[in-house]
């Protein structure tokens, strides 16, 4: 690892010592933006000294934190419309979470990656790349989702472990075949690099001017169709799926590798517990990607919260 950045680990370490979870500092903060300045290929060399593990692990189960949201123009968490704009902020919340145990990694786009490589918080961790963010939340090309994130030759020079893509299938809108055509050429290119992608599908439709996802267990699974079937090969296709009713019939339709995701902060995280813990004991489920409901819970506290989403996932809890 870079002088920089093992300064900028050690300070966040210390700092931790005397806290419950290891705190991002305003000087590492000072040095990732005078890095970002005056060296930019210090990031470069924070990627190829990244130690890297495994990605099933030790029990096949996976936990990952997302926070590719803000790229798309959502960063509204509960009452709050830019919850996510902090970037100092989100920095800290994803490397407190990343720091707990049975926290395998972080999907993300590259720049907020690239802080997290560059502060040393992916050592041993799992980077999930962000590839679609072109359909910007509430825009009129909503379901035009281009790809303006992450390329695959970019995560196979970086050592980036996993690629993630977001499909919204809309009948009603034609962009719907170029983005079809998209999510199928990054399937295809996954698997010739040898990267795992998980797709993230919703059939949705425009209501009021706006895009609504469709969440009853018909739709899940008529989109877990669709998007299974892209690409010349599944080999290295995954799934990312939210959690609805009637899950076992869901999770009937693939024999794809499946990581739940956790969906907007909710009302009754109890209920949102006891779902997931549900769906994680089907067949197929590999695990959970959580993350505005866990980075920033109601209650503020993000090592419970992430704690006892990790339990779930790794066998230690039962709701």
């Amino acid at each position: 690892m870079t002088t920089d950045a093992t300064t900028a680990q050690t300070t966040a370490s210390a700092s931790a010592s005397a806290t419950a979870s290891p705190i991002v500092t305003t000087d590492a903060i000072a040095a990732l933006r005078e890095a970002r300045f005056t060296d930019p290929g210090t990031i470069t060399r924070a990627w190829q000294s990244r130690s890297r593990r495994s990605i099933a692990g030790d029990d096949s189960r996976l936990f990952i934190v997302a926070a590719d949201h803000p790229a798309r123009g959502a960063m509204k968490v509960g009452d709050d419309a830019l919850a996510m704009a902090d970037r100092a902020d989100l920095v800290t919340r994803l490397a407190t979470a990343l720091s707990r145990p049975g926290v395998d990694g972080v999907l993300a786009t590259a720049e907020i990656l690239d802080d997290l490589a560059f502060l040393g918080h992916l050592e041993n961790k799992l980077a999930v790349g962000s590839m679609n963010r072109g359909g910007l939340a509430g825009s009129s090309f909503e379901i035009d989702d281009r790809f303006t994130g992450h390329t695959v030759d970019q995560m196979a020079r970086d050592g980036i472990d996993l690629a993630k893509t977001l499909l919204r299938i809309n009948l009603g809108d034609p962009a719907t075949a170029s983005a079809l055509e998209a999510n199928a050429d990054a399937v295809n290119a996954c698997a010739e690099a040898n990267l795992p992608v998980m797709l993230e599908p919703f059939m949705n439709e425009w209501v009021d001017g706006k895009v609504r996802n469709q969440l009853t267990p018909e739709a899940v699974i008529n989109s877990i169709g669709i998007a299974q079937g892209l690409g010349a090969t599944s080999t290295h296709t995954w799934l990312k799926i939210p959690v609805v009713d009637d899950m076992e019939r869901v999770m009937a339709a693939t024999t794809l590798p499946t990581l739940l995701l956790g969906g907007e902060r909710s009302n009754d995280p109890e209920a949102t517990f006891r779902s997931w813990a549900n769906a994680l004991a089907l067949p197929g489920v590999r695990g959970l990607v959580i993350g505005r409901s866990i980075i920033y819970p109601a209650d503020g506290d993000v090592v419970s919260a992430v704690d006892r989403a990790a339990a779930l996932v790794h066998g230690e809890e039962r709701i």
